[in-house]
């Protein structure tokens, strides 16, 4: 009687896990390519929303336009876009999605600016300690989420912000003291590239490239005078 119960126990066990539908395997770990965009030319404007900060100048529309073109000249489509919800970081990407198959930017607060510490702080805003700090656990967090292998296939991702997020996620990258930041100039719509393998190494492809921006127009990077442009004409 007891071995008639345990086969019948054992016959719908088998009857259950056949009717059960098969676990999907994990899809496996593949490349991300990640394209980080500082926004174009921007100048103080005391009428600007205190939170958000100044648009571009005609300038700064001018040069997102440059990476637009560039950006859309790549072989492959981004499948996200990330955005700060700063101003000139909006409207930056605006200007770029109008000529990208891309999704629609996401606004992602970790992107906003900030500064981190510095081995140079007399160099740096005056402001407490713990503000540089939080600034560093932000794009940490965002660094750890991020900059991570895809799942399944290989992934393209736009981020669209500021020179100093860009410039610390760099040394993340190259897992280097994160104070080093400081030490590196990116220009105004610069592009920087890193890749994460599907092992999960990481590397810098490009760091500050302007090479779509004529000399005439390059602004933000160190050395480089500021500049403006007037258009006539306008509608």
């Amino acid at each position: 009687m007891r071995r008639f119960c345990f086969c019948a126990i054992g016959l719908l066990l088998l009857i259950v896990t056949m009717g059960m539908p098969a676990r999907a395997a994990e899809p496996a770990p593949a490349a991300r390519i990640i394209v980080l965009v500082r926004h174009g030319h921007y100048a103080p404007d005391p009428s600007a929303d205190a939170r958000l900060g100044p648009g571009l100048t005609p300038l700064g529309i001018a040069q997102a336009k440059l990476a637009a073109a560039r950006l859309a000249g790549l072989p492959e489509r981004f499948d996200q876009v990330w955005v700060s919800p700063l101003r000139r970081a909006r409207e930056t990407a605006s200007v770029i999605a109008s000529d990208l198959d891309a999704p629609a930017a996401v606004v992602a607060a970790a992107l906003e600016e900030c500064t981190p510490p510095s081995w140079r702080e007399a160099e740096l805003p005056d402001e407490p300690a713990e503000v540089r700090d939080a600034c560093a656990k932000r794009l940490d967090q965002w660094f750890a989420e991020r900059f991570q292998p895809a799942a399944g296939a290989t992934r393209r991702e736009l981020m669209v912000c500021h020179g100093n997020v860009i410039r610390y996620l760099i040394t993340k990258a190259l897992r280097v003291d994160s104070k080093a930041w400081l030490e590196m100039s990116v220009g105004h719509v610069s592009l920087t590239t890193i890749r994460i393998e599907a092992d999960g190494r990481l590397k810098l492809i490009a760091a500050g490239d302007v090479g779509h921006v004529p000399p005439g127009l390059s602004t933000g990077a160190s050395g480089d005078p500021e500049r403006s442009l007037s258009l006539s004409g306008e509608g």
